[in-house]
């Protein structure tokens, strides 16, 4: 079996703040009514953490659950996981209605890290990134410039950044280029 290769092979950029590619990590989208203590018991199975709110992450290390849609939640685990955590999740959910894909090759992940972490995502995004309309453990699906995009915060100063990989030296570059000494706004 071959390794794992990432998207941009761990691509980082210091300015304002640190931008670096975060590399493989295990993905699962998961599908069906989230109010089902079934779900909920497979999403937090694999990824061993509590089931978050709407609009929240909740992450601990490699692993963790993304609120993605009233519908739909992110597993994360490391990715040599994913292919047994669909395995479970398939097991647990075996007649009921749901979807679980392993979504790991399709997606990159970035860390944005630094005491302007903030701001750098505020260039890039319709979303209200004032302390006060995102905190840390909040998780938002939104764009980044032109392209679809989610992201939470781990803390005060990090965020992590998932899109399609397709896009990902689309989104490293303009991450890049927010965070550019000299482009300061100073607005939060």
């Amino acid at each position: 079996m071959s390794e794992p290769v990432s998207a941009l092979q761990g691509a980082i950029f210091e300015g304002l703040v640190k931008v670096e590619e975060a590399g493989p990590c295990g993905m699962i989208t998961l599908r069906g009514d989230l109010a089902s203590t079934q779900v909920k018991t497979a999403a937090t199975g694999v990824a061993g953490v509590d089931f978050p709110g709407q609009g929240e992450a909740n992450c601990a290390g490699d692993k963790g659950l993304c609120w993605m849609s009233p519908d739909e939640i992110l597993v994360l685990c490391p990715y040599d996981q994913a292919g047994a955590g669909v395995a479970a999740i398939d097991k647990l959910l075996a007649g009921t209605h749901y979807l679980a894909t392993n979504v790991s090759d399709a997606r990159a992940r970035f860390v944005v890290s630094g005491l302007d972490a903030r701001e750098v995502l505020a260039k890039l995004t319709p979303a209200d990134m004032s302390p006060a309309g995102f905190a840390p453990g909040r998780f938002r699906r939104t764009r980044l410039a032109q392209v679809p995009a989610a992201f939470w915060m781990r803390d005060e100063h990090m965020f992590e950044v998932i899109c399609f990989r397709s896009v990902a030296q689309y989104v490293f570059d303009i991450l890049t280029a927010a965070a550019t000494p000299g482009s300061e706004v100073g607005f939060f």
